[in-house]
């Protein structure tokens, strides 16, 4: 399809959008890196790091300072994978590894922000924070109606400077307003959050290369997580019980993130627990209401 879903549980986000044949839309790393030849260098880390003015070099190089942070250079599918914080020269040597890198350390929030750029300008941004679970999972992203004029200000500048000529959705992770990755696509975790008539945007995006969504009336939204346990070969849950729980009032979505004809270990999950649901919507409460209910049918698979 023009939009590249890989995951079958987010089509429903598009399944309805009229999304011309030739207009081609990622929303996976490798698609994106595939699509977009000319601006493809941003998931050179080392090069983000760099155009931003942070110490950075590959393994084998030796930071000016200590700690460092260090993950690989590029990793298109689990990008934070084997990530940690090198703390001196003997544990730079002790984790060296072919293919990764050392950046400056930062500190400060860590936000997820999906920006619509015509031409290399920003024209519509939304930032994303997540509330940690432990052992790489999370309990929640929230999906804040607000803007960030410090971290649209700086990130809009690198844009203007550093994609000129691109058009699509671009995706900023940063950490206290710095850039640590790039994604040449959006965030499909979340679209319905978005508001009504987004995904049309986004496909005029693509095909007319100009952005007219009409953003109003926002209000935070709340992408709540279900995780279990490793080691069970989980099943979906019934189809009756899905939609039961995507009725409940606030709930605008939910997805079972997981192929149940695959085996677990294929799946890539965070060592603290394997991801079973996500539950959409804009009232926090309800959202954790409706994580019950899955939990407790999963618990009592």
């Amino acid at each position: 399809m023009p939009i590249g879903e890989a995951d079958p549980w987010r089509l429903q986000y598009f399944a309805d959008a009229a999304c011309p044949a030739e207009v081609q839309i990622p929303t996976e790393d490798s698609d994106a890196w595939l699509w977009n030849p000319e601006h493809r260098w941003v998931y050179d880390k080392i090069a983000v790091a760099l155009s931003q003015g942070l110490d950075a070099g590959p393994h084998g190089t030796v930071p000016p300072r200590y700690p460092v942070f260090s993950k690989p250079i590029v990793n298109l599918r689990g990008m934070g994978i084997g990530s940690r914080v090198l703390r001196d020269a003997a544990e730079a040597e002790r984790h060296y590894t072919a293919g990764h890198m050392w950046m400056t350390l930062l500190d400060g929030a860590h936000v997820s922000s999906d920006i619509a750029v015509v031409g290399g300008a920003p024209r519509w941004w939304r930032h994303v924070t997540g509330t940690p679970a432990g052992e790489g999972t999370f309990d929640r992203w929230t999906v804040h109606a607000a803007a960030d004029a410090a971290l649209e200000r700086r990130c809009g500048a690198w844009l203007r400077n550093n994609l000129p000529g691109y058009t699509g959705l671009v995706n900023l992770e940063t950490i206290g307003g710095v850039i640590i990755e790039v994604h040449l696509r959006f965030s499909d975790q979340w679209p319905d959050l978005y508001g009504p008539g987004w995904v049309a945007a986004l496909i005029r995006l693509y095909q007319a290369r100009r952005w007219d969504f009409l953003d109003r009336n926002r209000s935070d939204g709340h992408s709540v997580v279900l995780f279990g346990p490793h080691g069970p070969r989980y099943r979906h849950p019934p189809r009756k019980l899905v939609d039961e729980v995507a009725r409940m009032p606030g709930v605008s979505s939910v997805q079972i993130t997981f192929r149940e004809d695959r085996d677990p270990e294929w799946h890539a999950m965070p060592p603290g627990g394997f991801r079973l649901a996500i539950v959409n919507g804009f009232d926090l409460e309800v959202g954790r209401a409706a994580r019950e209910k899955l939990r407790a049918w999963f618990l009592g698979f």
